[in-house]
């Protein structure tokens, strides 16, 4: 396994003795296996280089990664976590770690985990993505702990849009839009909706007011859908061996002045944060136009991606 020199912070302990010897012959057999497709053989293999080698955090990264692609999510995290435990700590250890403790919720454990890599490399881009994310996803949580009536809020979100009196029009619109419930709604802008075919200003006034009425307005459910697309891009990119794109500054795609602008204004700082928006949502920032939008579809192509789309 090629050395990356960001995979360690600080020092080693070099106290302990191990078979070196016998853990290299079974980690050339588990590349072996996994090159062949044989991802339980490779897991073998890599549990016997462990054995032999104690205290080998590369191989206890391997055996956690292999681990999380077949599902053992609660044995991944146990090897992740083993190899953090002594320096020096893997940067790509402590960023897989801090996904899995997302994943269960513990927002704590995960901040921690990418706070180490931040304090040593401050611009590390994929330990900035995923920091956004656990943040938000935690300041979620609090908010939710703080609403007494966080409940009846998430029933009232899952509430199918044809329960409210909204126009024949209307309703069809939605429908064709893929807007099921209040909380699909809440995650749309006015420009979106107005983008559609046959969406007009009644309409959008008719929903505006319906939604007014519970204290709730179009676009307030904007940060979840794109921490949720993120979180899609991450999980589609797994295993790829091209995560890092998706924490390319977006300074690096030579944008024209006015889009930069745009994207600045948005707060979007990755290329993972651009593709979770969609073309409505930069159309609808002042002096973006066409010939703009046609400039960051054409870098997000480059890169293999593309911005959020609402199927209709």
């Amino acid at each position: 396994m090629a050395h990356d020199p960001l995979d360690t912070v600080i020092g080693v302990d070099e106290s302990v003795r191990r078979d070196t010897q016998a853990a290299s012959k079974a980690l050339a057999a588990a590349k072996k296996a996994e090159q062949t497709g044989d991802r339980m053989g490779s897991i073998g293999e890599l549990r016997r280089a462990l054995a032999a080698d104690p205290t080998n955090q590369s191989v206890m990264f391997s055996l956690g990664y292999q681990l999380d692609l077949v599902g053992e999510e609660d044995e991944a995290l146990a090897m992740y976590e083993r190899c953090c435990e002594r320096p020096p700590r893997m940067i790509n250890s402590l960023i897989n770690l801090a996904i899995a403790h997302e994943d269960r919720g513990d927002y704590a454990r995960a901040e921690r985990c990418l706070r180490q890599v931040l304090d040593t490399y401050p611009n590390h881009p994929r330990a900035r993505l995923y920091m956004k994310d656990v943040q938000a996803s935690r300041e979620m949580v609090i908010e939710e702990e703080v609403d007494r009536d966080v409940f009846k809020r998430k029933a009232l979100f899952d509430t199918p849009v044809t329960d409210f009196e909204l126009s024949v029009r209307a309703r069809t619109c939605l429908k064709k839009m893929n807007i099921r419930t209040l909380g699909d709604l809440l995650k749309i802008t006015e420009a979106e909706l107005m983008s559609y075919k046959n969406f007009g200003e009644s309409s959008l006034q008719e929903i505006k007011k319906m939604l007014a009425t519970r204290n709730l307005k179009l676009g307030q459910g904007l940060e979840d859908a794109h921490r949720q697309a993120r979180k899609a891009l991450i999980e589609q990119y797994k295993g790829t061996g091209q995560e890092g794109v998706l924490g390319k500054p977006v300074s690096d795609l030579s944008l024209s002045v006015r889009a930069r602008k745009a994207l600045q204004y948005l707060n979007i700082q990755t290329l993972g944060d651009l593709a979770s928006h969609t073309e409505a949502e930069l159309m609808g920032v002042k002096n973006f136009g066409a010939t703009s939008l046609k400039e960051v579809r054409e870098r997000l192509t480059e890169h293999g991606l593309a911005l959020r789309h609402i199927e209709a």
